[in-house]
């Protein structure tokens, strides 16, 4: 199914909650792109175990698709001085969830306790900082939807699913704060700031 061999569609199927897709996220060493910058394929990151956010809700929203949900990622963006991270998203008992591929003790998975998107976004607001403090993250995409993309075999691709990032770079995105708001933030403070460096992949 989706162009998987046996053993990955086996492995995707295994990861058949949440909690279990997370945990196969986590295993994984995070992809520092010695090569250059990549927007693996699921089929890559089972192959060379590795992966980054986009990478790692790439695969969790395949995962998801498996156990019947829509294939969605969602996009955070931070200001200039920060960089974008890239969710999956899940639903239970109404609410939102989110599984999160992250180098960092902060940006982690989310349990589905939140009744908007906005609520779930809001949850990363206070960890999202860069390290001088700086409270960064400033918008939101509309979920999109990975199916519309099979056409361009995004599940198994040996190239880089770029137009994916390209499209998330293009959707609409929804302002968290307004410009006063912005002006006003406080910085996180130091012993945040110091337990943000806390690397799971060294």
């Amino acid at each position: 199914m989706y162009g998987l061999s046996k053993e990955e569609s086996r492995l995707l199927r295994g990861l058949d909650s949440p909690g279990k897709i997370q945990d196969y996220l986590d295993s994984l060493p995070i992809n520092r792109e010695p090569g250059g910058d990549t927007c693996l394929s699921p089929r890559r990151v089972i192959r060379e175990r590795r992966a980054h956010c986009i990478e790692g809700a790439m695969l969790a929203a395949l995962a998801f698709r498996l156990q019947g949900q829509k294939p969605l990622v969602l996009d955070l963006t931070s200001s200039a001085r920060d960089f974008d991270h890239v969710v999956a998203l899940f639903k239970r008992h109404g609410c939102w969830g989110a599984v999160s591929k992250t180098n960092h003790a902060v940006l982690r998975y989310r349990e589905p306790v939140y009744r908007t998107l906005r609520e779930l976004v809001l949850s990363y607001f206070h960890e999202y900082f860069d390290s001088h403090g700086v409270k960064t993250l400033r918008s939101y995409s509309s979920p999109i939807d990975l199916s519309r993309f099979d056409g361009m075999d995004w599940v198994t691709n040996e190239e880089d699913n770029w137009f994916i990032a390209e499209h998330l770079a293009d959707v609409r995105h929804f302002p968290l704060l307004t410009r006063p708001q912005i002006a006003t933030l406080r910085k996180a403070h130091p012993t945040e700031i110091q337990a943000g460096e806390i690397e799971e992949w060294k």
